[in-house]
């Protein structure tokens, strides 16, 4: 095989995982379950073993690249059409803790043993088992918490402290360029910034990254 015919599978079988990943989503990286992981390996390996096979040309790791992406869509439309399709290639949510005593039989069944129970715990900031009301296994491999009360952060509303209107932040600046469309969701324009800028006695070639949140333009310089 040429380098030529290599550069050629490498190049069009790039653009061609990049096609299957964009139509697929983002749940093949952000809520991924064992099925997606394997499904993403051989995807991967697909194009890897093509490109080293010299009977495999590069319509047919096409074929077999976009063969294996709709394969993966139409599973992906049987999970969100079917309860049942969904149970069976994602699994279910398991309660491993339940009203604060460890499920051992659904431990077991995950084949999760106490020191990874409490490794998942601390990463949702609970050191302790008799902090947790309920647990939740989730399909992904993470586990949701439910503290018990006593344990648990108060709210405004506990405290009765006045409510503020949730403000999403805005980057207004980002690389020390002066984001447009931020601005135009904010109804605001350039003289603005500048005029923030000059305020904290900047210039706009200082600042690498700027943030609104409702009350204040956080500036970061380089």
């Amino acid at each position: 095989m040429s380098y030529q015919e290599m550069f050629s599978e490498l190049f069009f079988g790039y653009i061609a995982l990049f096609i299957v990943v964009k139509i697929n989503g983002k749940t093949q990286i952000t809520q991924i379950t064992p099925f997606d992981l394997i499904s993403s390996l051989v995807l991967g390996n697909l194009l890897g073993d093509g490109i080293y096979d010299s009977e495999a040309t590069l319509a047919k790791i096409l074929f077999s690249v976009f063969t294996w992406g709709a394969l993966i869509l139409v599973t992906e439309f049987l999970t969100q059409k079917s309860v049942k399709a969904r149970k069976l290639l994602e699994g279910d949510a398991s309660v491993v803790i339940k009203h604060g005593a460890i499920q051992w039989k659904e431990l077991k069944r995950n084949r999760l043993d106490t020191d990874q129970l409490m490794q998942l715990l601390r990463t949702k900031d609970t050191f302790s088992v008799s902090e947790v009301a309920f647990a939740i296994l989730e399909n992904d491999g993470t586990v949701s918490v439910l503290k018990k009360s006593d344990f648990d952060t108060p709210t405004k509303q506990d405290l009765k402290i006045q409510r503020e209107k949730e403000f999403l932040p805005v980057v207004v600046i980002s690389d020390g360029k002066i984001m447009k469309r931020a601005l135009n969701s904010l109804e605001k324009d350039e003289n603005w910034v500048h005029k923030k800028l000059k305020e904290a006695d900047l210039s706009l070639k200082q600042v690498c990254f700027a943030e609104w949140d409702s009350k204040q333009l956080h500036l970061h310089t380089y």
